[in-house]
């Protein structure tokens, strides 16, 4: 009896066993609640005089934790310098206008002091856009905790896996399946270009058509003349243009009007007026009466993407420094 009863109990620890661990490699409200109690506090307030003293670094910072997560998922990859032997993911070409670095490292600093070697870069990452959103008066959600840092860096994978600017919504939305992302999301995050500014290089090609001289009939051409006013010419880097003009310091729907009026300033915002699904949701939140609606879809998509890709438990490392392996 007593050997049946074992060969029955060994399945069951078994199972336990597993459920356990599939806990852990779980991310979880509250993970630093014993080791680090005050980490989104810390966070906070630190983020609060970040934003207080240059209310245009919310989009940057928002924009980093995005091409984070597009590249080997949320693992603070992006932060990592080059090295000798190896060619970073903040070096790859469409990184090189990232800003906010400086702002990791600081409110890292914080957390070490308080906890050393406890809270990862990638948690510091995403909690620093959640917060970045909330100070741009945009909505508040919660992040879950437990990310790990990755080991691996590179630029060839950025350029690969990075959405670019000109991307159409079939292309794009190719890519967002691969991070486990759908239309909605894709057409839903897109509304974080209510944040920032963007260099000439990146929609120029929408001005000064190489090819046929011709601006991108997808652009309002009264905007289009705007716009020249202030990129001379495709490879103009000096300059720096509203994402959302008039309100580019404020997380709001604003955004989706331009879109509707042809205003947008990437050819992947264009886009978005090509597609059945996308048009209907940029035409319905543009109307202004849905902005509750937006603000709760974006902070499921942000949740949704902080989770893409993540390392827990035991892999990765927790870095000292975000821009240096331990």
């Amino acid at each position: 009896i007593l050997e049946t009863f074992l060969s029955l109990l060994l399945p069951l620890a078994l199972l336990v066993l597993a459920a356990s661990s599939a806990a852990v490699a779980q991310l979880e409200i509250g993970f630093y609640s014993k080791t680090c109690p005050d980490a989104e506090k810390i966070v906070r307030e630190e983020m609060a005089k970040i934003i207080a003293a240059a209310p245009s670094l919310a989009g940057p910072l928002l924009r980093l934790h995005f091409h984070d997560c597009f590249v080997r998922g949320c693992d603070a990859s992006v932060l990592l310098e080059s090295t000798e032997g190896n060619v970073a993911e903040k070096d790859a070409k469409p990184n090189k206008s990232l800003r906010g670095f400086g702002s990791v490292e600081r409110v890292k600093a914080k957390l070490e002091a308080a906890c050393p070697g406890i809270v990862s870069c990638a948690d510091v990452l995403t909690l620093m856009s959640r917060d970045a959103v909330v100070l741009a008066k945009g909505p508040f959600w919660p992040v879950a905790l437990g990310r790990r840092d990755g080991r691996v860096s590179s630029a060839t994978e950025a350029s690969n896996e990075l959405p670019p600017a000109f991307g159409d919504v079939p292309l794009l939305a190719k890519i967002f399946a691969s991070k486990g992302l759908d239309l909605k999301d894709l057409v839903v995050l897109s509304g974080a270009h209510t944040l920032g500014t963007a260099h000439c290089p990146s929609f120029a090609d929408r001005l000064y058509n190489t090819t046929s001289g011709l601006i991108d009939p997808s652009l309002d051409s009264e905007y289009a003349d705007k716009l020249r006013l202030k990129c001379k010419s495709v490879d103009d880097r000096a300059m720096l243009s509203e994402m959302d003009p008039g309100s580019f310091k404020t997380f709001d729907t604003s955004y989706y009007r331009h879109v509707t009026k042809r205003r947008g300033l990437f050819r992947s915002d264009a886009a978005l007026l090509f597609d059945a699904t996308t048009k209907d949701y940029v035409q319905r939140i543009a109307t202004g009466k849905f902005d509750g609606e937006f603000f709760r879809d974006f902070s499921e998509s942000m949740i949704k993407m902080g989770d893409v890709g993540v390392l827990t438990g035991a892999e990765g490392e927790i870095r000292k420094k975000c821009h240096v392996l331990n």
